[in-house]
């Protein structure tokens, strides 16, 4: 691994006002992401170490760089990985899955499995929310003689994240949630301290790449479950119902969508109805 030097590190100037707000402006339009000011330095700390791969002298033209053409349409997807990645771990909110595990037995006690189950992890980044659908699905079906019958989709902005996803290989670190019998049943290990999806898991999950600004050209649909958490705080709140609005006509009857605590107020839609849970945002789509 290559040092990184304190210089790396810092910005290679204060951006004008207007570079701020083109800047601003054109991250909006493009993934719905907002940029306030005090995350200024986080935009002009990211901006500046690719404009030092790259050899842009200033923030004005390798704007016009990413915004130039074919070679700006690769750059741009180059600094959205840079933008957009997020910091995650396998089961990272315990009790949004404690409410997925009760969900799904429910679905299975009702008999209501008649295809198999369909699971999407929206904002997936490196894979671990998605592959954590996958293994909490696979212990509910294990016991039930269903164990074939689910799938699960991760999307994600991002490239690199989505190639790290495929690739299904985690540090230590990421699996600190996962309890002893999981880690053993699902993870290959790996030397340097490292581990593998295995095989037969990895097979029911898929990756693909999927900006939300873009839900109603999206062929995603006819979802039992779907996650959305740590994703809308990145979006004005408008563009939050929007989204999420959007996510409940992808829902099958009965359906359930889980939300990030906190990351959206008052939202209602007319086909949803919220669950009664002090720990989880979530709700079920009406059946038929």
């Amino acid at each position: 691994m290559q040092p990184r030097f304190d210089w790396a590190l810092e910005p290679l100037a204060d951006m004008s006002p207007t570079e701020f707000h083109d800047w601003q402006t054109l991250l909006e339009e493009r993934s719905g992401m907002v940029v306030s000011e005090r995350r200024r330095s986080f935009l002009q700390t990211n901006l500046s170490a690719r404009m030092r791969e790259v050899g842009a002298p200033d923030y004005a033209s390798y704007y016009r760089q990413v915004t130039s053409g074919p070679r700006g349409a690769v750059e741009w997807s180059t600094l959205m990985d840079r933008l957009t990645v997020q910091e995650t771990r396998f089961f990272r909110h315990p009790a949004s899955f404690e409410l997925l595990d009760g969900y799904l037995r429910q679905r299975v006690e009702q008999g209501a499995l008649e295809r198999p189950l369909a699971l999407w992890s929206v904002g997936c980044a490196s894979g671990e929310e998605t592959f954590s659908l996958a293994m909490a699905t696979a212990e509910v079906l294990a016991g039930c003689d269903l164990n074939g019958g689910f799938g699960v989709t991760g999307t994600d902005i991002s490239l690199s994240a989505l190639a790290k996803s495929r690739a299904g290989i985690y540090g230590a670190r990421k699996l600190e949630q996962v309890e002893t019998p999981l880690r053993e049943r699902y993870f290959l290990p790996l030397p340097d301290a490292r581990f593998q999806i295995i095989p037969d898991l990895a097979a029911r999950v898929c990756f693909a790449r999927l900006n939300v600004l873009e839900l109603a050209n999206s062929p995603v649909s006819g979802m039992d479950v779907i996650f959305c958490q740590n994703l809308l705080i990145y979006f004005r709140r408008w563009r939050r119902r929007e989204i999420l609005n959007r996510l409940a006509d992808c829902l099958v009857p009965g359906g359930l969508l889980v939300i990030g605590v906190g990351e959206v107020v008052g939202w209602q839609h007319p086909e949803l109805l919220p669950v009664a849970n002090d720990q989880v945002l979530a709700f079920t789509r009406k059946s038929l």
